[in-house]
C-alpha cells in the first residue's frame, strides 16, 4: 500500500493511527463503514463548503457517515449569514483531492478551516479519508482534533436537511 500524505503526516507527529482498505469505488461513508464493519457514528466524511466571502478558502467540516450536514447550525457557529456546498468539481478543485478522498489530515497547512461535528468528542477512536478513495485513516478522536486544529461544533443532523 502506497503512503498517502495524510499517512506521512501522522508518521511525522508520531500519531499512531491503522490504515484500512476499502474498494475505491465506494465514495459513500455509510457504505463504507459497513463493509469496514464499523459504526457508522465513527467514519467521518470531510465535507467542502464555501465561504460567504469570496477569496476566502473554503471550510473543511468533518461529520458521522450517517449524518447530514445543517448548513444553518454551520453559519451560526461561524458568525456567517449563508454557507454553500461545494459542487463534487469545486471540492475537488478547491482541494486538489478526488471527493471520496478528501481529507483534513492530507490538507495540514493549506490554509483550511476545519470543523468537526462535536459528537467526535464522544469517539475514543474514529476514521477519516487517508486523502484518496480505497483508503480510510483510523485514529484516535483527540489525535484528529489536535492535529487538524478542528473546531468542534454541533453541525451534524440525522434528520433529512
Amino acid at each position: 500500500m502506497e503512503k498517502t500524505l495524510a499517512m506521512r503526516a501522522l508518521e511525522g507527529k508520531r500519531i499512531p493511527y491503522e490504515a484500512l482498505e476499502y474498494p475505491d469505488d465506494l465514495r459513500d461513508a455509510e457504505e463504507i463503514a459497513i463493509i469496514l464493519d464499523l459504526p457508522a457514528e465513527e467514519v467521518f466524511k470531510t465535507l467542502v463548503v464555501l465561504p460567504p466571502e469570496p477569496g476566502k478558502k473554503p471550510l473543511l467540516v468533518m461529520i458521522p457517515a450517517d449524518t447530514q450536514l445543517d448548513l444553518k447550525k454551520l453559519a451560526a457557529a461561524v458568525g456567517a449569514k449563508k454557507l454553500k456546498m461545494a459542487t463534487h468539481r469545486e471540492a475537488e478543485t478547491l482541494t486538489g483531492l478526488q471527493v471520496g478522498g478528501i481529507s483534513a489530515v492530507a490538507l495540514l497547512n493549506k490554509g483550511f478551516v476545519v470543523y468537526i461535528d462535536r459528537s467526535a468528542g464522544g469517539c475514543e477512536r474514529v476514521c477519516v479519508s487517508a486523502g484518496k478513495r480505497g483508503l480510510q485513516l483510523r485514529l484516535a478522536a483527540a489525535d484528529l482534533i489536535q492535529l487538524t486544529n478542528a473546531r468542534p461544533v454541533d453541525v451534524a443532523t440525522r434528520e433529512a436537511v
